[in-house]
């Protein structure tokens, strides 16, 4: 169900004879009356959607499922761009080097912005200095998964397997760097397992693996599996949020499994490079929010397994550096490195 966070967090048709021309002047007027009002010129060009993310994974499934409604609503054209690499800093390296005009909007997630900075030396931007944050979009647990046909059907059979003749399980996350990747240290210590880890460029590669067994498991955003698991080809064995959510109600946290130190929540959200006028951040953020309140698109969160969210720049901002401190500790506890 959509949510809004807290601190913390038609005009007229002429009579027209015939069915379809009515029933098309019907729709016309529909679409007219979805266009939100231009600041001042903008926008009158396509406006770039860019995921840090390679097709196929959460990150762009929030992405296009935005894109499709924002068109209509901005009367422009929304194009869904994927530039993916080193856990999401190349694409997010773009949009903070490209031109602060409005056209040009990321959609990244807290692994990107939030953990990557204590993960990479250079990332080569600065989540806080160099985006203007617009809005979340979602806030959703990352779920362990396995292939259908594994004998790992709980998270005991998991310890149970990896402990057993002293075998290391492979997991395979999007990347290194990616929250699902740090989970996966923490899970180690926390759980008393060994794992090895094999990172990829995205989840949906990482997916095919593990439906084909090159992989034992999988940590990852349940937007990546929640169809895959509706269609049987993956399972899930746990959720790290603090309580069960959508369509993962079904399945343990794991807290509930006595793992206190494993809750966390994974968020998408749009920012624009630094220097963007305020008016057309104003613009986007209600664009978008508008898009996030659609039936049709809230549905569809809800069914990836999370919630949608539309705050204000501000809340975004103020989750952004909550989050920036807390994994940079859960960072220097767990040890964590990819350069």
């Amino acid at each position: 169900m959509f949510r809004i966070p807290d601190s913390r967090s038609s005009r007229l048709c002429r009579a027209a004879t015939g069915l379809v021309l009515g029933l098309a002047c019907a729709l016309a007027a529909t679409a007219h009356a979805q266009v939100l009002p231009k600041a001042g010129d903008f926008p009158n060009q396509p406006i770039r959607l860019v995921s840090p993310f390679p097709p196929g994974g959460g990150n762009d499934f929030h992405m296009r499922l935005v894109s499709n409604e924002l068109a209509a609503i901005t009367g422009q054209p929304a194009v869904a761009e994927n530039r993916a690499g080193a856990g999401g800093n190349i694409g997010a390296k773009y949009v903070a080097d490209s031109k602060a005009d409005g056209y040009t909007v990321l959609l990244s997630q807290v692994s990107t912005m939030a953990v990557n900075p204590a993960l990479y030396r250079a990332p080569g931007f600065d989540p806080l200095k160099s985006f203007v944050p617009v809005t979340q979009v979602n806030a959703a647990p990352l779920a362990i998964v396995v292939a259908a046909n594994s004998p790992i059907k709980t998270m005991a059979d998991l310890r149970a397997k990896a402990r057993a003749d002293g075998e290391r399980l492979t997991y395979a996350t999007p990347g290194n760097g990616t929250l699902s990747h740090l989970v996966g240290v923490v899970l180690e210590k926390d759980a008393g397992i060994a794992l090895t880890h094999v990172p990829y460029r995205g989840a949906g590669p990482a997916l095919a693996d593990l439906m084909g067994g090159q992989v034992a498991l999988m940590i990852t955003s349940t937007s990546s599996v929640a169809s895959h698991i509706q269609q049987g080809m993956v399972r899930a064995i746990a959720v790290t949020s603090p309580r069960r959510i959508g369509v993962f109600k079904t399945v343990p946290t794991l807290e509930e499994l006595g793992m206190k130190n494993m809750t966390y929540e994974d968020w998408y959200g749009f920012f624009v490079p630094a220097g963007t006028p305020p008016e057309r951040v104003a613009y986007l953020h209600e664009a978008i929010t508008r898009a996030l309140k659609s039936p049709a698109v809230d549905r569809k969160i809800v069914e990836a397994g999370g919630e949608a969210v539309a705050g204000t720049p501000e809340q975004l901002a103020a989750q952004l550096r909550e989050d920036l401190q807390r994994w940079a500790r859960v960072v220097k506890l767990s040890g964590a490195s990819v350069d």
